[in-house]
């Protein structure tokens, strides 16, 4: 209720934290940087004032609390030199989620995130014109080529036929949920976050977590829920970072098993 985008009419609402307190101890200091070391499924519960997440298996738990140590999650704008791009999780039945980025030499700059349920995909085109991203590049899971059900097309063709850009990325074939989650772990030290844009991603980030079975103690794999829309889009987007890179090193790999076998 006073956090969402619209508090109560005639309400005030103030943010304060211990990084506001000019007076903070140093034993609290220490108690906050253990926290970080020792519980960062709950950090930013305890002590950034966020929404209590999964008490264990949170995959991008550690890796938020660094981040907002860090500084990494604050104002972030846009560079008007490179390229934005929108990854995308298509939802039919789900909700759909959008991050919109930009890859900044070696930095990932998370600047908008978008998600709704329920809507048809010209609502969710007509909020990337309305926030500014019109010449965003659409980048779309591999099944963005499945047709729709009601036109018979691609929604890679619908999205090019409103005049987007778009492409695709390869299917990572099975295990292809945690492949995004290893990607999104490898690179989010390089991630930035546009606090005020960004949030409801980021508390679905920092819920996105394990399916257990506990009768066993063996992890089943991500967990598909509210959150998992977003995760995969995330992880999407580091996917796409890292396929260049990837392609590269296989040239080389291969380039050097030629020359082997030539010698």
């Amino acid at each position: 209720m006073l956090r969402g985008p619209e508090i109560p009419t005639g309400a005030t609402v103030v943010k304060a934290n211990w990084s506001d307190n000019p007076w903070f101890p140093k034993v609290l200091e220490q108690e906050r940087a253990d926290c970080i070391r020792t519980q960062p499924d709950q950090y930013a519960h305890i002590w950034e004032g966020d929404y209590a997440t999964v008490l264990a298996g949170a995959y991008y738990a550690a890796a938020l609390a660094e981040a907002r140590q860090q500084g990494r999650i604050g104002k972030v704008a846009a560079d008007p030199l490179m390229q934005v791009q929108a990854f995308w999780d298509i939802g039919v039945a789900d909700a759909t989620s959008i991050w919109i980025a930009q890859f900044v030499g070696r930095e990932i700059r998370c600047l908008d995130y978008y998600e709704a349920q329920g809507q048809p995909l010209s609502a969710h085109l007509v909020w990337l014109r309305d926030r500014g991203w019109q010449n965003a590049l659409c980048v779309l899971p591999h099944d963005a080529s499945q047709r729709d059900r009601i036109a018979a097309l691609p929604f890679a063709d619908h999205i090019r036929q409103a005049g987007f850009k778009v492409t695709t990325v390869d299917n990572q074939g099975r295990g292809a949920a945690l492949k995004r989650v290893e990607a999104g772990r490898r690179l989010f030290p390089s991630i930035w976050f546009n606090a005020e844009t960004c949030q409801a991603g980021l508390e679905a980030l920092g819920w996105y977590h394990e399916k257990r079975d506990e009768n066993r103690s063996i992890g089943l794999g991500p967990e598909h829920d509210w959150s998992s829309h977003c995760a995969d889009a995330f992880g999407l987007m580091c996917i796409a970072y890292e396929a260049p890179r990837e392609k590269k090193a296989a040239r080389e790999r291969a380039h050097v098993g030629a020359g082997s076998w030539l010698g």
